[in-house]
């Protein structure tokens, strides 16, 4: 299993058809009851979800809205404090409601037209291949839960706040949205465990935990990195390097703390011929040559 499966809690379905999400010990709502049994039905509502049928509509209670609109707000200052201006520009065309949590549909009705990629729900963990690969199609998996309501500000697990808030801001820019489809092309390419997992190397230290150098500012573009309310503030202090990928393909990192390496471009510009480069030739052959080892 990739490391990066240590994200989701795992979700199975039993015999009888019953659906169960399998939170941490460590997890805010482990002991909430209530909160586990929404979990489960959220989880198999995305479960029963069929490609070309209605996406799931979620009825969010007045606890998962304030959530969201407490995470919703905080980002949003800090997204115009640390941000790359691609991905501000980005929000402020899509205008994500700061006041609900969107529903599947409507974050698809808003993006779609800007750069034609629409949500899909997940209910956890989606295997790579899958979730990379529908990028060629333009299709992004995206979870419908919520984070615990006690620590509104922290999630061990990505949720709605980082699929949406995170990802589609950075989808409503053509310019990545670009990046996102040439990944979808490359999974068709790669018939390997070992090359799937260095592109999906790749895709964290950019898409994910990407900073980009902005007027003398270092500024944030990776998803990973627009959702945390905590590690926004600290990525500033990481060791940077420039892009290098086949380091960042072979990068050993602890996806539990903050990253205390990350990979800096000079420009959007940058971001787009040495990480969209990448993704537009790689194929099995070309992992082999960048880890030294045979297909």
């Amino acid at each position: 299993m990739f490391t990066e499966a240590q994200l989701y809690s795992p979700v199975t379905q039993g015999a009888d058809g019953d659906v169960m999400v399998h939170l941490s010990d460590e997890h805010p709502g482990v002991h909430d009851p209530e909160y586990r049994t929404r979990r489960n039905a959220i989880a198999a509502l995305a479960l029963d979800y069929r490609p070309g049928g209605p996406v799931p509509q979620i009825d969010y209670t007045e606890e998962e809205q304030g959530v969201w609109r407490i995470v919703s707000a905080e980002l949003a200052r800090k997204r115009e404090r640390y941000a790359s201006r691609e991905v501000i520009e980005a929000a402020e065309r899509l205008g994500l409601p700061g006041d609900h949590i969107p529903q599947l549909d409507e974050v698809t009705s808003k993006l779609f037209p800007r750069t034609g990629f629409r949500y899909a729900p997940a209910a956890g963990l989606v295997p790579l291949r899958e979730f990379f690969g529908s990028f060629s199609e333009r299709i992004f998996h995206s979870t419908q839960y919520i984070r615990h309501h006690s620590a509104p500000l922290y999630t061990p697990e990505p949720d709605a706040v980082h699929e949406i808030l995170g990802h589609a801001n950075q989808l409503a820019s053509p310019r990545f949205a670009a990046i996102y489809e040439t990944v979808g092309a490359a999974v068709n390419r790669l018939t390997t465990d070992r090359a799937l997992k260095f592109l999906a190397d790749v895709f964290w230290f950019s898409m994910e935990f990407g900073v980009v150098r902005e007027h003398g500012e270092i500024r944030c573009y990776g998803a990973g990195l627009l959702s945390s309310f905590g590690e926004i503030e600290e990525f500033r202090e990481a060791t940077l390097r420039p892009l290098d990928i086949r380091e960042m393909g072979t990068a050993v990192y602890d996806i539990t703390h903050y990253q205390p390496i990350l990979y800096c471009a000079e420009s959007i510009a940058e971001i787009e011929d040495v990480v969209g480069g990448f993704f537009t030739t790689v194929d099995d052959e070309v992992v082999a040559e960048l880890t030294g080892q045979p297909v």
